[in-house]
C-alpha cells in the first residue's frame, strides 16, 4: 500500500513537477520553521529542571509599595537577614536556605590577571539548595572557611591547565583590598538552561567581615544585594508559606516611625526557580531572564507559518481535482468505497510530508546554527542524545498530513462517479468559497506580521532617538575605586587638560542603568516637615554632574565647588518627584528642609524631567545629593571630532589609575540600545519571518494562478480573436484574486492592531499606530500578489491565440 502512495506522488511529480514542488517547498519551509522555533522553546522550558527537587527550590524577591498599595520598587535580591530568618522562623516548612552574593573583583594568579563577572559569595547550605555536582575537593564543607573557594571545572582549566587546582592560590582585589582564597574544591560547569551562572564560589565569611560582623551583618534590612533561595519540605505550598512572611517582617523589622508595620511597606514573595527565566523580569536579577510572551510568540509563528504551508497543499489539491476526477470515478466504478479512497489520499498526503520532513530536517541542521547564535541560545538538533525528538517530528507529520491531507481526501473522494464519466464535474460554490476562505487566511497572517515588522520598527526607532532630555552622546563612562576616588580632583584636572575631553564627573550610577538606591524621606510641606511615605531614587553625584550631561534646571540651581555646605546640605529633585512630594511648583519646594537618609538640609535646586533608565520604565522621582563615598562611576565628556585620540589617551591614563583592570569603557548612548536589544532581535525574527510566510503564501498563490491560466488557456485565445485586449485578460484573470488579498488585508487590520497595541503596553513610553502602517502592510502584501498574479496571467495573455484554441 505505502509502495503505491509513493508511486502515485512520483508519477504526479513527473507530469505536473511545478505544483509538486510548491507543495513540498512549502511544506518543508513551514516545518523547519517549526523545528528551529519548537527547539527553542523547548531549550526555554528547560531552565532550572536539571536541580535535584527542583520543584522544592524557590527565590525569595522584595517588593516595595506605595501607599495607595502599588508596587514601586520589586527587586529579585534582597537584604542578608532575610535567608537565614526564613530557615530560622519556619523550621518545619523550610529544609535549607541560602544567600549569594555576586561580586565583579580582579582575579590575580601567575602574573595574569582577569576581571571575573561569575564570582559569587555564598553560604555552605547552597549546596544542599541546589544540584551543583563536586568532581574533585570539597563543596559544602570549603565555604566554612574564610579562605574557601570552589571554581568550575572550566575555570580551573583556564587558570591551571591540567594540573589540580585544589590547594592552589588565587588574590581577589575587592574594591582595592586584596583577598587570597585556596581553592578547596572543583564542581561540574552550570549547564547552560540555568538562570544564573558561576564560575567561583566563595565563602560568605569576608562579606560578613565586610559588613562590620555577624551582628550588624544580620541587622542589615537596606543592602538588597543578595540573591535568596529556600528549599521547602516535602509537601509545603509556597503560595501558603508565603503568606506567613510578613509576619516574619513584623517580627524582625518593627513598625516605621508613624507605627506602621514594615510589612505594609514592603514584603516578600516566592518564585519557583523553574518559573524565574521566563516570567521574573525584576528591577534586579543576576542575569538578564527571557520572556514567556515572545515564547507565545514564536510559537504562533510557527504555527501560523505552518498553517500557511498547508493552506497551500489544500488548495492546489482541491484546485486540481478535476485531473483526477476520471480517477476517481474508475475506481469507484471497479467497487472503492469512499473509505478507501479517503485513505489513498491521506496516504499521499502523508508520503508528500514525510519527503517534506526530510528536507526540512536538512534545512534545519543548516540554518540552527545561525538562529541559535542569534538568540544566544546553544540549539543542537542531536537526535542520539534526545531520542524524544523523533517523537515530536512524527507528531508534526501527523499534524501536516491530517491538516494539509483531511480536506482535499474528503473533497475528491466526494465525487460522483456517473457525473464525473459524464465529464459533469462541478466543484461548487462551498468548495470554492472554502478556498477562498483558506486564501483570505494566508493573507490576512502575512498582513499581521509585516504589520508587526513595522510596529516593532517603528518603536525601536522611537526608543533609540527619542530625546531623553540630557546628552547622551560622546559619554563614556569607567568604573572608579577607593584609589581614584581618594586623588578624583587631580585626575579630574589631568584629564580635562587633554583638549578632547571637555568634562569629568562623578556619581554612583549613570543613565542607562537602573535606580534601585533609596531611603527614607522627610520634607517640609505646608510649612511643616513630617515623613513622606515615598520612594525616590537617589544618585550621589559629583559638583559638575549635570552640567556634564547637560540637564536643565528649572528651579534654583545646580551644585556649586564654592559652597562647602553643598557637599553635606544640597539636594537637587527632578519635576517628578517635587509633584510626588506635595509641593505645587519648583519655585516653591527651593529652601525648603528636606530629609534623605540620615542626611538633612534643604532644596537647593529642582532639574527637568529626564530619563535616568530606559524607556520600558516610567520616569520616577530622583533626588541628586554630593557624593562622599559612592563614587562608583567616572563619566567623561568628550569631543566627537577627536575620538580615537581621546580613547588612546585614556587607554594610557588607566594603565596608571587601575594597571591590572582592562579598559572597556562603555558609552552612555551604547548602554540604552543595549536595554533595547531584545526588541531589536524581535525586529530582525519578525522581518525573517514575514518574509518566509509571504515567500509560502506567494508559492501557493503562484500555483493557484498558474493553474487557473491552465484551465482557461482556450477561453483567452477566444478572447483574443475576439479582440480583448491584454489589460482586459489581465483584469479577468486577476480581479479573483486581488480581491481576496483584499479581504484578507481588511480582516488582519483589526486583529494585528489588537496584538501589537497589546505588545506596545510593556512600554512606559511608546508610539501610536498610525494607519500608515497597516497602509504600508497592505500595499507591500498587495504589490506582491498583483506581481505574483501578473506574471502569470500576462504570460497567457501574450501566447499565441491560434495555439491556445487548439490546446483542449
Amino acid at each position: 500500500m505505502l509502495k503505491n502512495y509513493f508511486k502515485i506522488v512520483f508519477r504526479n511529480a513527473k507530469k505536473h513537477p511545478m505544483y509538486v514542488l510548491i507543495n513540498l517547498i512549502g511544506l518543508a519551509i513551514g516545518m523547519a520553521v517549526s523545528i528551529v522555533i519548537l527547539l527553542y522553546v523547548q531549550f526555554e522550558l528547560s531552565y532550572d529542571r536539571f536541580h535535584p527537587d527542583a520543584d522544592r527550590i524557590f527565590r525569595v524577591s522584595r517588593a516595595w509599595y506605595n501607599p495607595d498599595g502599588d508596587i514601586s520598587l520589586h527587586l529579585g535580591h534582597t537584604a542578608p537577614p532575610f535567608g537565614p530568618l526564613i530557615q530560622s522562623d519556619f523550621p518545619e516548612e523550610v529544609e535549607y536556605a541560602a544567600r549569594l552574593f555576586n561580586f565583579d573583583p580582579l582575579i590575580k594568579s601567575g602574573g595574569n590577571a582577569f576581571e571575573e563577572e561569575r564570582f559569587f559569595f555564598t553560604d555552605p547550605e547552597a549546596f544542599d539548595v541546589f544540584g551543583w555536582e563536586i568532581i574533585e575537593g570539597e563543596g559544602k564543607s570549603a565555604m566554612d572557611q574564610a579562605d574557601g573557594l570552589v571554581i568550575t571545572e572550566t575555570t580551573a582549566k583556564r587558570y591551571f591547565g591540567e594540573e589540580s587546582p585544589i590547594g592552589k592560590e588565587l588574590l581577589a582585589d575587592l574594591a582595592g583590598q586584596e583577598v587570597t582564597f585556596q581553592v578547596r574544591g572543583v564542581m561540574r560547569d552550570i549547564p547552560e538552561n540555568s538562570h544564573f551562572h558561576v564560575d567561583f564560589l566563595a565563602s560568605m565569611v569576608p562579606v560578613v567581615q565586610f559588613y562590620g560582623g555577624l551582628e550588624a551583618f544580620m541587622s542589615n534590612y537596606g543592602s538588597n544585594n543578595f540573591s535568596t533561595f529556600i528549599k521547602l519540605n516535602p509537601g509545603v505550598d509556597h503560595q501558603e508559606f508565603e503568606a506567613k512572611l510578613p509576619g516574619l517582617i513584623d517580627r524582625h523589622m518593627g513598625p516605621n516611625q508613624a507605627g506602621i508595620p514594615a510589612s505594609k511597606g514592603t514584603q516578600l514573595k516566592l518564585w519557583p526557580i523553574t518559573d524565574v527565566h521566563l516570567y521574573s523580569n525584576l528591577d534586579s536579577e543576576i542575569e538578564p531572564n527571557g520572556n514567556i510572551d515572545y515564547v507565545y510568540t514564536y510559537l504562533a509563528i510557527a504555527f501560523f507559518i505552518l498553517l500557511i504551508a498547508c493552506i497551500n497543499f489544500m488548495n492546489l489539491s482541491t484546485a486540481r481535482s478535476s485531473l483526477r476526477s476520471l480517477e476517481v470515478g474508475i475506481r469507484k466504478v471497479m467497487g472503492a468505497d469512499r473509505g478507501l479512497l479517503v485513505r489513498q489520499f491521506l496516504g499521499e498526503s502523508f508520503v508528500m510530508t514525510l519527503l517534506a520532513m526530510v528536507l526540512a530536517i536538512v534545512l534545519t541542521l543548516l540554518f540552527l546554527p545561525f538562529f541559535g547564535d542569534f538568540v544566544e541560545r546553544p540549539l543542537r538538533l542531536d537526535l542520539i542524545s534526545n531520542p524524544e525528538y523523533l517523537l515530536g517530528f512524527i507528531g508534526i507529520i501527523i499534524f501536516v498530513g491530517l491538516i494539509s491531507g483531511s480536506y482535499p481526501a474528503l473533497f475528491l473522494s466526494g465525487f460522483r462517479p456517473a457525473r464525473v464519466l459524464k465529464g459533469a464535474l462541478k466543484a461548487g460554490k462551498v468548495h470554492e468559497r472554502f478556498r477562498s476562505f483558506l486564501v483570505v487566511g494566508q493573507f490576512a497572517i502575512s498582513v499581521m506580521l509585516i504589520v508587526a515588522v513595522l510596529v516593532v520598527v517603528r518603536q525601536l526607532d522611537y526608543m533609540q532617538n527619542k530625546d531623553l532630555g540630557f546628552e547622551k552622546e560622546d559619554i563614556l563612562v569607567l568604573p572608579s575605586n577607593s584609589q581614584i576616588n581618594e586623588n578624583y580632583l587631580i585626575i579630574k584636572d589631568r584629564l580635562e587638560n587633554h583638549p578632547g575631553i571637555q568634562s569629568v564627573s562623578v556619581s554612583s550610577r549613570v543613565p542607562s542603568g537602573r535606580l534601585l538606591d533609596s531611603q527614607g524621606v522627610s520634607a517640609e510641606v505646608n510649612d511643616e516637615l513630617s515623613q513622606i511615605n515615598l520612594r525616590i531614587a537617589d544618585i550621589h553625584v559629583g559638583h559638575n554632574f549635570l552640567d556634564t550631561y547637560g540637564i536643565d534646571i528649572v528651579a534654583g540651581r545646580s551644585f556649586d565647588y564654592q559652597l562647602a555646605s553643598d557637599s553635606t546640605e544640597a539636594f537637587v529633585l527632578n519635576e517628578t518627584a517635587i509633584r510626588e512630594v506635595g509641593w505645587s511648583s519648583p519655585e516653591e519646594a527651593i529652601g525648603k528642609q528636606f530629609i534623605y537618609g540620615n542626611r538633612r538640609g534643604f532644596v537647593t535646586g529642582v532639574m527637568k524631567d529626564f530619563h535616568f533608565e530606559s524607556l520600558h520604565q516610567p520616569i520616577v522621582p530622583i533626588v541628586f545629593m554630593i557624593s562622599q563615598d559612592r563614587n562608583n562611576q567616572i563619566s567623561i565628556k568628550i569631543d566627537a571630532a577627536q575620538r580615537d585620540q581621546v580613547l588612546a589617551y585614556l587607554q594610557g591614563e588607566w594603565s596608571q589609575f587601575r594597571p591590572d583592570f582592562p579598559f572597556e569603557p562603555l558609552f552612555v548612548d551604547e548602554g540604552f540600545n543595549r536595554q533595547y536589544e531584545s526588541e531589536s532581535r524581535v525586529r530582525t525574527i519578525f522581518t525573517f519571518f514575514s518574509v518566509l510566510a509571504i515567500l509560502i503564501s506567494v508559492l501557493g498563490l503562484l500555483g493557484l494562478v498558474t493553474f487557473a491560466t491552465e484551465q482557461r488557456t482556450r477561453e483567452i485565445g477566444i478572447r483574443k480573436v475576439m479582440g480583448a485586449e491584454t489589460a482586459n485578460i489581465l483584469v479577468l484573470l486577476g480581479k479573483d484574486f486581488l480581491k481576496l488579498v483584499g479581504i484578507g488585508f481588511l480582516i488582519a487590520i483589526p486583529i494585528s492592531w489588537f496584538g501589537m497595541n497589546t505588545w506596545l503596553e510593556d512600554f512606559a513610553y511608546r508610539i501610536g499606530i498610525p494607519w500608515t502602517v497597516f497602509l504600508w502592510a497592505g500595499l507591500v502584501a498587495g504589490l506582491i500578489a498583483t506581481i505574483t498574479v501578473a506574471s502569470q496571467t500576462l504570460k497567457a495573455a501574450w501566447s499565441n491565440p491560434v495555439k491556445s484554441i487548439k490546446s483542449e
